[in-house]
């Protein structure tokens, strides 16, 4: 098994450049609302600090798939992480429409519908479990119950796994022991204030998770 990290919210492009320097695969900002939200231009100014070599990943709630594409283009988005419970019906309108990637946001308060994931897996390109919080789309740093969700989680997986809500650097590994993970996704465990990264707690992250024997 081999793990990526992604570091979300972003809001700094000195932010953006660290995580990628420390070993981040995929930086995230964020379009869907609350404390860490950016317009397309700033997007692009913070993920241009994380050079080349990682994926960026727009998270996005209830726009509409113009609204989507057009960010997509704007900041140069590779990834498109849906909130808000998309179906595999909006999944497909939009990837078609950006051109982009797309992760299917599952949030999670209870034991999963395994079918509802097969539907997931058969049009996005991952599933990201995240803690379902009531008015609040993402970024809670609350966790789900891991060992839960893994006992419902399909045995044979049909595309990649993302797990977030509430990682730390000091709960990480028991989230990558209990689901398998492909990519680990923290925002608010590696933060000073809403949107603030701390370096040395993304070096803690990502060093927790290179712990487990399993860093891509």
């Amino acid at each position: 098994m081999r793990v990526e990290v992604k570091v979300c919210g972003l809001t700094r492009a000195t932010d953006a450049r660290a995580a990628a320097e420390l070993g981040a695969r995929y930086l995230g900002v964020i379009f869907a609302g609350g404390p860490r939200t950016l317009d397309a231009e700033a997007a692009r100014r913070v993920l241009d600090g994380g050079g080349v070599n990682v994926d960026r990943v727009g998270v996005f709630g209830n726009a509409d798939a113009a609204t989507i594409a057009l960010a997509v283009s704007e900041a140069k988005l590779d990834i498109v992480q849906l909130h808000a419970d998309p179906d595999a019906a909006k999944v497909r309108a939009i990837r078609e429409a950006s051109g982009a990637r797309v992760w299917a946001v599952v949030r999670v308060e209870g034991p999963l519908d395994a079918g509802a994931l097969h539907a997931l897996w058969k049009s996005a390109d991952a599933v990201v479990l995240d803690s379902k919080v009531k008015g609040v789309l993402g970024g809670t740093g609350v966790a789900f119950d891991w060992r839960e969700a893994g006992h419902t989680t399909p045995p044979t997986r049909e595309g990649r796994l993302v797990v977030a809500g509430g990682l730390t650097a000091t709960n990480v590994g028991e989230a990558i022991e209990t689901l398998s993970p492909d990519v680990v996704d923290v925002s608010s465990g590696v933060e000073s204030s809403p949107g603030i990264k701390d370096h040395a707690r993304i070096a803690d992250f990502i060093e927790a998770v290179r712990r487990t024997g399993v860093l891509r």
